[in-house]
């Protein structure tokens, strides 16, 4: 359950959104281009950032380029 400690632990590293348009989903409500997100966990396909809304959100790393 280590995802419930997300919000209160360390970043693990920050990554800057260079897209918030999803062929699939909707991303830009939560996704700023340009904008600095702090990286709570990542696996081999996504990434788990606060997002605008202030939760915690899973997306693909396509729309992040490390900093």
């Amino acid at each position: 359950m280590i995802h419930k400690d997300w919000n209160t632990t360390t970043p693990q590293a920050k990554v800057e959104c260079v897209s918030d348009q999803a062929a699939k989903y909707v991303v830009n409500n939560v996704l700023t281009v340009g904008k600095t997100y702090n990286v709570q966990n990542e696996t081999d396909e996504f990434i788990f950032i606060i997002d605008n809304s202030g939760k915690v959100g899973g997306f693909y790393k396509d729309y992040f380029k490390k900093i």
